[in-house]
């Protein structure tokens, strides 16, 4: 479980024999020397094995990590893997993930990038430090290393001598670059990876353990609430705080141009002294937005800031076109909806403002507050704890930056930040909304010849990087500052056009993306990014091809997926869900879909059963299969956790989740107006995983949500004969299909 620690209490816990501290102060320190092969994960960017590692004198091993644990089981999944490599059992293992004083700068925690990059530097990182330890034994014992074994840190020779890890280091000795050639632990010696480790974060989360962030209540600390605007182009107009300023419990009102805050005694002043000041308060509002139901149009008529062309196949056959389809698909924007409002505690003490966040990029994030401050970035420390619900770009950085606001006006005390269920809906930056147009030529047996994708999107990441301006409070100071023209950011197939390029093989394919980098509403990193929508209008335009072939949608896809993992999955898929043996009623349906995410991270195929009631449009989801392949497992059940939590998520988004706005501002300020999928419609989940010993691990947080959205528009088809290519499948919009 990871923990908030300071520095001394580190070294405290540590004992003597700990070892020295590593952490590169900047990216050029982190850089491999050039003539190096580039190291495994992220020790490529954090080569000193004691970045990662220490052996504790009193039979603990801390390990470092840059990532932090959102509810996705990674701190569980690199500590397995930890004891594994370095031969231990895991309860000797204390994690301390995300605190940017402590850890391995290891970015953002996004894009399932977890397992890939930290889990394989930690298992590197402790398959060389066992070796070292070995060797050190070796010496110790007089003995050759070959001949010694190891079980739970103790090393001993064929005679019963025995050394612990623990009595051999001085605190010098990981004090060095990892070389990448440690040898791995055969899969057939494995006692933690590929076994379903308990979570260990969950007991504390099961037994209402104190473990989230909003559960922070350090000694003399104060409350604080902000005041936002009315609208997002608002500007503070006036403002009288007499009347506050007497209220009970206020400490301090805090102005600073169109940014309004307060700081009082208890959580209760704070929320009654917020009530008055927006009261008090007067805005100069703007109207300046199309509206939800007119982004579509907004979209396709804004001039993009540029017209990407991610993949241009000519095809060189010239095989007559028999017949050719189009259609358009869209997405809404949608929200994180996290069930905890985002919060922070911070605070100024010494020069140093600390802040206990639940940020995904605690060092970039800490960097745009120190900018936003004024101060240096080593004197804004973020320490990561869990927040309820928090997942993405929802509004943990804008609440650390406003604890942050808030706490340097009264230093020297904690000031604990908690926004409203309003503040979190109206505020987020949301996934942005999507067009996605596909186009294919056909020969005369239904086989695609070309294939022609085009999306229109604004940006899907404006995380705080570094940059102030991507801090929501930071727009609203006396001296603002500017928002970043965002980036379409990473290769093809990675932020709006993630997934745009189908894993299919056709003869002809081109892929172009439209960015827009305007953003009439606020936008940033949800999950999946821009493979949400690609994946729906890619999944979804697969079927109807298959439909006007008349062809099983199964063996359709099989006749244009190559990769032989792909389709592995897919029809594993279609066994599972027992697609074959499926017989056919009436106003019940099922679909498939499939995608790889990123097209590099793991393979994912879904399959489900509707019934649609005519009357009321309302679709109910009856099973679901999934099936899955990442490489190799660490732990099976944190898989299969990540792929029924992103089903269901997605089903939530593809049946009712959008945001509602209107010329001026976002009308979606709660659960009424923003409803979410209830348990009693949740279906039943199967999920199937593939393991590939010996693979690199493939990440697979997000890796279920593009093809659900798909999958679920496809059973609808098949329920009711009418496609539908707007998300949601609200009851509305399905009965609209069904009189059209």
């Amino acid at each position: 479980m990871t923990t908030v620690l300071d520095r001394r209490s580190l070294l405290k816990a540590a004992g003597s024999l700990s070892l020295a501290f590593s952490i590169p102060l900047n990216a050029e320190a982190q850089a491999p020397a050039p003539q190096r092969p580039r190291l495994p994960g992220d020790l490529a960017t954090t080569p000193r094995l004691d970045s990662w590692l220490r052996i504790n004198a009193d039979g603990t091993v801390t390990l470092m990590v840059g990532k932090v644990e959102l509810g996705q089981g990674i701190l569980t999944a690199v500590a397995q893997v930890c004891a594994e490599e370095l031969d231990i059992d895991i309860g000797r293992i204390r994690i301390i993930s995300g605190d940017t004083a402590l850890v391995p700068n290891e970015g953002v925690t996004a894009g399932s990038f977890s397992m890939p990059n930290c889990a394989t530097a930690v298992r590197h990182a402790s398959a060389e430090a066992r070796g070292i330890l070995v060797g050190l034994a070796a010496l110790k014992l007089g003995q050759p290393a070959q001949s010694l074994s190891v079980t739970d840190g103790m090393v001993s020779a064929p005679g019963g001598a025995s050394a612990a890890f623990w009595d051999l280091v001085t605190g010098k000795e990981l004090a060095v670059d990892a070389a990448g050639q440690a040898t791995l632990k055969a899969a057939s010696a494995h006692r933690y990876i590929g076994r379903p480790v308990p979570r260990l974060d969950l007991p504390a989360k099961l037994s209402g353990g104190d473990i989230f962030l909003q559960d922070l209540r350090p000694a003399g600390m104060l409350h604080g609430r902000v005041v936002r605007p009315p609208a997002y182009s608002a500007t503070l107009a006036s403002l009288g705080t007499k009347d506050v300023e007497a209220m009970p419990g206020v400490v301090k009102i805090v102005r600073n141009g169109s940014f309004l805050g307060v700081v009082a005694q208890t959580e209760d002043q704070a929320l009654a002294a917020m009530k008055a000041l927006e009261t008090a308060a007067r805005w100069n509002v703007e109207a300046s937005m199309p509206g939800h139901e007119g982004i579509y149009d907004w979209l396709l008529a804004t001039k993009p800031a540029r017209d990407i062309p991610i993949k241009a196949q000519t095809r060189s056959d010239a095989t007559p076109v028999a017949r050719t389809l189009e259609a358009s698909y869209r997405r809404p924007y949608q929200m994180h909806a996290s069930i905890g409002p985002s919060a922070a505690v911070a605070t100024l003490a010494d020069g140093v403002m600390t802040i206990q966040t639940h940020s995904q990029s605690v060092f970039e994030t800490g960097a745009a507050i120190a900018q936003m401050l004024g101060l240096a970035d080593d004197k804004v420390r973020c320490q990561h704890v869990q927040g309820s619900g928090c997942y993405g770009h929802n509004m943990a950085d804008d609440a650390a930056a406003d604890a942050a606001l808030l706490a340097a006006a009264v230093p020297g005390q904690p000031v604990r930040l908690q926004y409203t269920r309003a503040q979190e809906h109206l505020w987020e930056p949301y996934g942005s909304a999507m067009v996605v147009k596909t186009q294919a030529s056909l020969d005369k047996d239904g086989n695609v010849l070309d294939w022609t994708l085009d999306l229109w999107s604004t940006p899907h990441g404006t995380r705080p990087g570094g940059q102030a301006g991507n801090l929501l409070s930071a727009r609203y100071l006396e001296k603002p500052f500017v928002i970043p023209v965002p980036q379409n950011g990473g290769p093809p197939n990675y932020a709006a056009d993630r997934n745009a390029i189908a894993l299919y093989e056709f003869p002809g394919h081109k892929v172009t993306t439209h960015f827009i980098t305007q953003m009439p509403v606020r936008v940033s990193s949800t999950r999946g990014l821009g493979a949400y929508g690609n994946v729906f209008a890619i999944e979804s335009f697969i079927d109807e091809l298959a439909l006007a072939a008349g062809v099983d949608p199964v063996a359709y896809r099989l006749r244009f997926l190559k990769d032989e993992r792909a389709r592995a999955v897919l029809v594993k898929a279609a066994e599972a869900f027992g697609w074959e043996r499926w017989q056919k009623r009436p106003d019940h349906g099922r679909g498939i879909a499939f995608a790889r995410y990123k097209n590099i991270a793991a393979y994912c195929a879904v399959a489900l059963e509707v019934a649609v009631d005519r009357a009321t449009g309302v679709v109910r989801v009856l099973r679901a299969t999934a099936a899955n392949e990442a490489g190799e497992i660490v732990n099976p059940d944190g898989i299969a956790n990540q792929i029924e939590g992103g089903l269901i998520q997605s089903l939530s988004w593809s049946l009712k989740e959008e945001v509602k706005f209107d010329d001026t501002r976002i009308l979606s300020d709660g659960w009424d107006s923003y409803p979410i999928l209830t348990f009693s419609e949740t279906p039943p989940v199967e999920v199937v995983l593939i393991d590939r010993k010996g693979a690199a691990f493939l990440g697979t947080g997000e890796a279920s949500q593009g093809p659900t959205g798909a999958t679920l528009a496809n059973a609808v088809a098949d329920a009711i004969g009418v496609r539908l290519r707007q998300l949601p499948l609200t009851p509305e919009r399905v009965k609209a299909g069904l009189r059209a």
